[in-house]
């Protein structure tokens, strides 16, 4: 089983970037996916999620900013992140679960927006 995230980097405030989730070795039309991230000094919070169904969930904060979608035909989630804050710095996580099954974090990928 592998959940592996790429597309972290640097970035100016009021860009975009668009994280990777490359899943494998699970089904990913069964999995609940989520984007977690992690500030210093701070816990992880969910930043979104796409259910089994595609319904989607987002935090308050990223409303209206941030998409997430998956790709079946590459097994891979993606978290779009348009007008960028400072607020947005820290290390992003992907989690794959299915109650019950499984339960599978990625190693993280940074994310640094400067004002």
């Amino acid at each position: 089983v592998q959940v592996v995230e790429s597309g972290g980097g640097l970035v100016q405030a009021g860009g975009s970037l668009r994280l990777s989730c490359a899943t494998a070795g699970m089904t990913l039309r069964l999995s609940i996916m989520g984007w977690y991230r992690q500030a210093p000094g701070k816990q992880r919070e969910l930043v979104a999620s796409s259910t089994s169904g595609d319904a989607e969930n987002y935090a308050d904060s990223v409303k209206g900013r941030f998409t997430i979608s998956r790709d079946y035909a590459n097994d891979t989630v993606y978290l779009q992140m348009n007008s960028l804050k400072p607020e947005d710095t820290g290390v992003y996580f992907c989690n794959s679960r299915r109650p019950n099954a499984w339960d599978y974090w990625g190693q993280g990928t940074q994310v640094t927006v400067s004002s």
